[in-house]
């Protein structure tokens, strides 16, 4: 029997039987702009002919506007856009920068790769940078590059009040808040520059991308010049004028990290799109919160007033449960076709890990975090889910939830790889 959306019914109980990393095909309008870019052979962004438009430098433009930004630069990753920041803002070996302690690796990677120092901020229930313990850091820190982790964005009106008293600069890591906002403010302009991401899990899809934007020609004009433009950064539309460049051009690193104009051309059509389908994934998510609400032993994540979010992924605490019971849960998840990522495995996996593992920075005391994470469960929310799969996935939680309470089911940790 097949049930309304993606499940059957197996041994009497619901299973789901679709995908959690399936995402929506490219949208024909795309794949037809990347033909043309294909077809014409010209790929390398700085590769035209005549008068014409760079696909990349159009990417940038619409981008600049989506985000009001002055500036926009488009890159090879995400992560390499929080590198290629933090390099023009100065940093460099030995220099304490401040993140989330609950983030994804290519954060403190990017802060690693340039020889500076991660700190560690805490971690709120609310899965946002702590506030009393980023004042306490705050003094002698060089930067502060903000994870809106999971698409949570803390209060910035307060955050950027501790970063202003303290002399602290601001990087936006918007890997996971495209399209979101903060009291109106579009996530990435709170602070010096914003960086965002175009990996395939994230708003929008071209395999790998990040984009970077900015209101100081200064930090621009560097971006610009790592990212490899050689002495062809007149080609560039979204960027600033051309004596910003006369101090740095000389001096400042080619790293290259230049996006093509193919994945621009596959980008363009999706930035078109971009508020409808963020509205689609608010619809999948306030779907779940609704199926969830109210299941004993289930904590979800409250969202605050001033949060205009947009909601690619669907995070919720077992709170105080052992990790025996949480891995027993995941697994009857498992078996019923539900994929779960718990950020209190001790060992990561897949895409998911916590600030023990990064053992290239130094081992800190983060007791907070730690019982945030030891309770955090984390499902994505693919557009190919309909929410009729939503409210499938949400029964069998809720059913799982229960049973593993009632049962007082544990289940042994996996033995330690030799």
């Amino acid at each position: 029997m097949t049930l309304p959306g993606t499940g059957d019914i197996v041994a009497g109980m619901e299973k789901f039987t679709g995908s959690f990393t399936q995402q929506e095909p490219i949208p024909e309008r795309a794949i037809e702009a990347a033909l043309r870019v294909l077809r014409g052979g010209r790929l390398h962004r700085y590769n035209t002919l005549g008068d014409e438009i760079a696909e990349a430098a159009l990417l940038e433009e619409e981008f600049a506007a989506f985000t009001g930004a002055k500036y926009c630069l488009a890159v090879a990753s995400g992560g390499y856009a929080l590198g290629c920041a933090l390099r023009a803002l100065g940093i460099g070996p030995g220099d304490p920068v401040l993140t989330n302690a609950f983030t994804l690796a290519p954060v403190p990677g990017a802060i690693a790769a340039l020889g500076a120092v991660p700190v560690f901020v805490e971690t709120t229930a609310g899965l946002t940078i702590d506030m009393e313990d980023l004042a306490a850091k705050a003094p002698g820190a060089k930067a502060l590059l903000l994870s809106h982790m999971r698409g949570h964005i803390c209060d910035m009106d307060r955050l950027r009040a501790i970063c202003d008293a303290a002399g602290l600069p601001l990087i936006e890591d918007c890997a996971h808040t495209m399209g979101a906002a903060w009291k109106g403010v579009p996530s990435g302009r709170h602070g010096a520059m914003g960086c965002y991401s175009t990996q395939t899990y994230k708003h929008m899809n071209s395999g790998e991308g990040g984009l970077i934007v900015s209101d100081d020609p200064d930090l621009m004009a560097k971006a610009i010049l790592l990212s490899g433009s050689y002495m062809l950064y007149p080609r560039h539309r979204a960027a600033p004028p051309a004596e910003a460049f006369e101090a740095v051009r000389y001096v400042t690193p080619n790293v290259s990290g230049r996006m093509d104009n193919l994945r621009a051309a596959i980008l363009r059509p999706q930035l078109a799109d971009l508020q409808r389908q963020c509205a689609r994934w608010n619809a999948l998510y306030r779907g779940m919160e609704a199926g969830l609400r109210g299941t004993h032993g289930l904590s979800l994540i409250e969202r605050p007033e001033g949060e205009d979010f947009v909601a690619s992924s669907f995070q919720f605490l077992l709170p105080d449960w052992p990790a025996g019971q949480v891995r027993a849960f995941l697994a009857r998840a498992a078996a019923r076709g539900v994929e779960l990522k718990w950020f209190g495995a001790a060992e990561p996996q897949g895409f998911t890990s916590r600030h023990d593992s990064w053992r290239y920075a130094p081992a800190q005391s983060l007791p907070q975090t730690d019982r945030v994470l030891a309770g955090l469960i984390d499902m994505r929310l693919p557009l190919t889910f309909s929410e009729a799969d939503v409210a499938l996935i949400a029964r069998i939680l809720r059913q799982e939830v229960a049973t593993v309470l009632q049962s007082g089911e544990e289940l042994a940790a996996a033995p330690a790889a030799d």
